[in-house]
């Protein structure tokens, strides 16, 4: 169900300031980012191959060389599964916040003399956790 125009400009409104007020949680935090199909095809892949090794160890059973070879395959297995599913590194800054226009307030005006949009819902939270202890 897509969004109405007013909760689009409230979503809008409501990611300008959390990029304006925490930069650095949105820096540590946003989006996984693009993924990268290199690293997670290279990581199947030597999941794969860490499966084959185990098959191979399971397979020679001689009891000095076919437990290392299942060792040596696991440790294949765990090492390619965590390359595909590893988040992808970060080159430079985070991108900055998007913007509609040169000045967001101006743009519509704020309501409870000019605090932000944070600070009313936070003052919300606040009168409804008393409304509810009395």
């Amino acid at each position: 169900m897509p969004l109405s125009e007013q909760e689009q400009r409230l979503l809008e409104e409501m990611e300008r300031s959390l990029y304006s007020n925490d930069s650095d949680f949105v820096a540590t935090v946003g989006g996984r980012g693009r993924p990268n199909y290199t690293m997670v095809v290279v990581g199947v892949l030597a999941a794969l191959v860490g499966i084959a090794v185990i098959v191979t160890g399971v397979i020679l059973r001689t009891p000095p060389i076919g437990p290392l070879v299942g060792v040596l395959g696991f440790v294949i297995l765990v090492a390619g599964a965590l390359f595909a599913i590893a988040p992808p590194r970060r080159r430079g800054a985070p991108a900055p916040a998007p913007t509609t226009s040169a000045r967001p307030s101006a743009a519509r005006p704020q309501r409870g003399g000019g605090s932000s949009m944070m600070d009313r819902f936070s003052d919300r939270w606040d009168r409804r956790q008393d409304g509810d202890r009395r």
